[in-house]
């Protein structure tokens, strides 16, 4: 499990999950990948045969000092690179919001990867709603701590836009977990009210089927 050292709260509640969620020995590409905190917890304690991408410098120097391997430059680029299904699991944690096109990342997600995991900050939120009503100002919370002129988010999605995308999409969504700024389960039916935090495991139909036909 993943935590700050010295300290009880998790680092980030969505690596958790993941790391529940990825086979042992898998192959992970994970996007957006930071400091590489999630890919070197992966690689020694699944022996995930794991790589990372991501744009900024001094975070791809962080992987390097991790032992972490790590591509420095754009996601779709990156991913470009890659022969279809090349990984098992790809991973997009708390990115896509940021992304410049959300379409295309997911696409190619699907394309290099058996599985695409993905979370996202919640933009459905009740406390989202509630200052947007009360204050007309853009929202600060504990999972969207930036002012609106220094946020990294470009897109406002919540759940219930992301689960229509999947339907839009043809993609099957293997499971979803959602959890409240207090790091406990949220139930699926009240997940675009009262979750914080999104966690979807998702698939493509039409690649799933061409296998079960092959």
């Amino acid at each position: 499990m993943l935590r700050e050292s010295g300290d009880e709260m998790p680092l980030r509640i969505d690596y958790e999950y993941i790391e529940t969620h990825v086979p042992h020995g898998a192959r992970v590409l994970d996007l957006g990948c930071g400091d590489g905190a999630l890919l070197e917890h992966l690689i020694a304690q699944k022996a995930v045969d794991g790589c990372g991408i991501d744009m900024d410098e001094s975070a791809v120097r962080e992987c390097i000092s991790r032992g972490v391997p790590v591509y420095h430059g754009d996601m779709l680029e990156g991913m470009s690179m890659f022969a279809d299904g090349s990984f098992d699991c790809v991973i997009l944690s708390q990115t896509l919001q940021q992304a410049m096109e959300p379409e295309r990342v997911m696409e190619e997600m699907l394309r290099v990867g058996r599985e695409a995991i993905i979370s996202f900050p919640n933009f459905g939120h009740w406390a989202i709603r509630l200052q947007l009503l009360l204050k007309g100002r853009a929202p600060i919370t504990r999972t969207l701590p930036h002012q609106w002129y220094n946020t990294p988010n470009l897109r406002v999605l919540t759940v219930r836009d992301f689960v229509h995308f999947c339907r839009e999409k043809n993609l099957r969504i293997v499971d979803r977990i959602f959890f409240s700024t207090s790091y406990r389960k949220v139930p699926r039916l009240a997940a675009n009210l009262l979750a914080s935090v999104a966690i979807f495991f998702v698939e493509n139909r039409r690649q799933q089927a061409d296998e079960e036909r092959g």
